[in-house]
Parts: C-alpha cells; sequence; structure tokens
C-alpha cells in the first residue's frame, strides 16, 4: 500500500517538474503576441487615438502597417481615460499619432511619460493647422484654447494625413514612394470632394446650420459656413433655458429645417428644438468613432451632402 503510494506521488512529481520544463520552453522561445503579429505579417506596428487617425494611418500606409486605436469605438474622445494595458500597447508600437490642438490632452502628455519605449515615433498629426481660437467665454477649464476638430475639414485631412506620411517615411524609408503615392491618391479624393462642395455651396443663400455640438467650425470655414449648437466644442453640460430660448429664436430667423445630431452626443435636446420649430432631425459624422463601418471620404461626402441639402 506504501509502496503504490509512493509510486503514484513519485509519477505526479514527474509529471508536475515536465510540465513546468514545457512551460519554461514556450515562455523562452515564444515571442509577444504584438511582436508575433508584428513579425508574421511584416508591418509596422501603428497606434493612434481615435477612428480618423486611424483612417488617415489607413489611407497612407494600407497594407504595409497594421492600425488600433487607443479610444474604443463608443467612447467620447473628449472623456477618455487610458488604462495601463494601453500603455503596454505603446510600449510595442512603432508609431504612435494622435491629432492635438487639445483634443487629447486631458490624458495624452501623462500616457506618453509612463511609456517605456525609446524607438517609438510621436506624431501630432494637426502640426501646420491653422487653428480656430475660442473667444475667453468660450475657453474651459481643462480643455485647450483652440476648437480640436481639426479632422472635420477636408484641407486640414490633407496636412494631418502629410503628417502621418512623413512619419511612416522616417520608420519606413525603403517603402517611400509607397507611401508618397498612397497620399497624393488621398489626397486628390480630398481635393475633388472640396472642389465638388465649394461649388455646391456657392450656390446656397442661406449659410446657417444647426448641430447637436459645435464640432464643425473647420468645416465651415472651408466653405463660408455658420453653425450654431446645442452643446459647445467639448459637448458639456445641457443647454440652459435661455440658450434653449435663443436656438429657437435663430432656427425661425434662419429657415432652419434639419438639426444635425451627432454619435455619442445625447439626441434628445436637439429633437426637442427640432419638434419646437418644425424641422427634421438627420445624424452627421463626427468621425471621432467607427461609424456606420464607412471610411473617412464616405462620411465627409455624406456629411457635406446633408448639410447642402438642408441650405439650398
Amino acid at each position: 500500500m506504501l509502496k503504490n503510494l509512493a509510486v503514484i506521488l513519485l509519477t505526479i512529481s514527474l509529471l508536475l517538474t515536465l510540465s513546468a520544463c514545457n512551460s519554461n520552453v514556450d515562455k523562452d522561445v515564444s515571442p509577444a503576441p504584438s511582436e508575433a503579429s508584428s513579425t508574421e505579417q511584416g508591418k509596422l506596428n501603428v497606434v493612434v487615438s481615435f477612428d480618423a487617425m486611424r483612417e488617415f494611418a489607413i489611407a497612407v500606409g494600407k497594407d504595409k502597417i497594421s492600425v488600433q486605436s487607443i479610444i474604443p469605438d463608443g467612447t467620447e474622445p473628449h472623456s477618455f481615460s487610458p488604462k495601463a494595458s494601453d500603455i503596454e500597447t505603446l510600449n510595442t508600437a512603432q508609431l504612435f499619432v494622435y491629432s492635438g490642438m487639445g483634443m487629447e490632452s486631458a490624458w495624452v502628455d501623462k500616457t506618453l511619460d509612463a511609456v517605456e519605449n525609446s524607438d517609438l515615433v510621436v506624431v501630432e498629426a494637426s502640426q501646420g493647422v491653422i487653428p480656430i481660437k475660442f473667444a475667453d467665454a468660450e475657453a474651459e477649464e481643462d480643455h485647450s484654447e483652440f476648437d480640436p476638430h481639426v479632422w472635420l475639414s477636408l484641407k486640414n485631412a490633407e496636412i494631418e494625413a502629410g503628417n502621418i506620411k512623413k512619419a511612416l517615411i522616417e520608420i519606413d524609408p525603403s517603402n517611400e514612394t509607397f507611401y508618397e503615392t498612397n497620399y497624393s491618391e488621398f489626397q486628390a479624393q480630398l481635393e475633388t470632394l472640396y472642389d465638388d462642395y465649394a461649388t455646391k455651396l456657392s450656390t446656397v443663400s442661406n449659410k446657417n446650420f444647426v448641430t447637436g455640438h459645435a464640432a464643425f467650425g473647420y468645416l465651415c470655414r472651408d466653405f463660408g459656413l455658420t453653425q450654431n449648437s446645442v452643446q459647445d466644442v467639448f459637448a458639456t453640460g445641457e443647454p440652459s433655458a435661455k440658450k434653449l430660448k435663443e436656438l429657437v429664436e435663430y432656427c425661425i430667423a434662419n429657415n432652419i429645417t434639419t438639426i444635425f445630431v451627432e454619435d455619442m452626443v445625447s439626441p434628445k435636446v436637439s429633437e426637442t428644438l427640432a419638434n419646437e420649430v418644425g424641422a427634421k432631425v438627420e445624424v452627421i459624422y463626427t468621425i471621432a468613432s467607427h461609424e456606420d463601418g464607412k471610411d473617412y471620404i464616405t462620411r465627409m461626402t455624406e456629411n457635406l451632402e446633408k448639410i447642402y441639402e438642408a441650405l439650398k
């Protein structure tokens, strides 16, 4: 009996030892998941802050890059808070792209300070954009003095994609022609779309439209339009009764027939406003999240067409 028990215990001990050895071998020879993925695919590991940056990176890098966003789809970028896993993601990345102009100011500097990756190339994509500065009354605590919604301008999209292109060439100079060609194709699409709607919107006499939050200042600058909004640039707080009264008067005075609402911003007040002035409600894209599986050009085309139809 004791002899049998000793044999059993010895057998279990040997199995545990072999299991531990196998486990150690696996740890020694298997790279981390992100490293394995990068090696197998032969792609640059690119991390971006949110969807618009992802769109620009893919337009330029195409199949030579692997892209992931730190801010999950459906999360409001203005109030995002990164996790420890996001820092680990950046620790294995080759390129990090954020828009800048205050869009990610609540977290980006602190996050980058915590990253231990001396090879990481960091791009603030809005470098070179002429900012829209808030009036003193609009500036808010903990936010930038500039309107951060740079990417919703076709002209600014060229600048942001161009900055990403330069970074990709810096990291991967052997594929410079590939990145330059892709950028030129994307730039041509942006220019064509801009020219089409510059012509269309020049024919409308009413240049005023109303949105859920004031995200379209740069688009307005591109085309000589004016936005009014239910919520401010950072989509914070509910409008006061006075603000709503002013919006009703504004809509009536400017013959507003459409109130635009955006993904991730509550539509309730916009719907109430629309009912009050007899307008319809239309969804418009902010491209902060990957909405409806559509790319940047498609969403911006739909945005501009909806604005044009509302104004003509």
